[in-house]
């Protein structure tokens, strides 16, 4: 399967995430630390968010696991904005705001500070607002080699209407996606404990 064509900073919300092959985008408690081993993105891909984000929207619960971690390793540089609705009690943090509004007004702020470039949600349940108010312009995914069995999921709204999406690039643009992949070896668990049935 082919890579989609690299990002442009067209002033556009995107909703962005690396997604375990089960659908999660972290841990229970908001881990990440499932993405730092064994995987690898094509060559350029974190200098291409870098140049084309212009502010990030995010969400309470991420902000306070992150640690006031900055977006790509840290070489991205600009406004973060963290909806949530007790910014009083909000860790502050440099070229962070603490908005208390709804999704939408959220929206127009964050795009007003990414000048033009894109701004990018990274945050489920805000990206699950945004999508059902017609916001969200595209929804770009890296699916990672890794099946978590629990955690955060992308999309969890149990019992609404599903969601049909268009592939962006060339060909149809509604065919299914297809991915092939082996297990690799487990880790920490040794043939013994397969064999006696841990």
């Amino acid at each position: 399967m082919n890579d989609t064509a690299p990002q442009t900073a067209g002033g556009k919300v995107l909703w962005h995430f690396t997604m375990s092959l089960d659908g999660f985008v972290a841990g229970p408690n908001h881990e990440m630390d499932w993405m730092t081993t064994g995987m690898s993105a094509r060559p350029g891909l974190i200098d291409e968010y870098v140049q084309t984000t212009g502010a990030v929207l995010g969400g309470r619960d991420g902000w306070d696991a992150s640690s006031d971690s900055r977006p790509y390793g840290g070489d991205w540089k600009g406004p973060i904005f963290v909806l949530t609705h007790h910014p009083e009690d909000a860790t502050p943090a440099d070229d962070v705001m603490f908005l208390n509004c709804g999704p939408a007004e959220a929206v127009r702020i964050g795009l007003e500070a990414a000048g033009g470039k894109n701004l990018e949600v990274f945050s489920p349940s805000i990206g699950r607002q945004l999508l059902e108010l017609g916001l969200i312009d595209e929804i770009d995914l890296h699916i990672a080699p890794v099946l978590l069995g629990e955690g955060i999921r992308l999309y969890d709204n149990p019992g609404g209407e599903p969601i049909r999406l268009h592939r962006v690039g060339e060909g149809d643009p509604t065919a299914v996606v297809n991915v092939r992949y082996r297990p690799g070896p487990l880790t920490g668990v040794s043939p013994l404990d397969v064999e006696d049935g841990a």
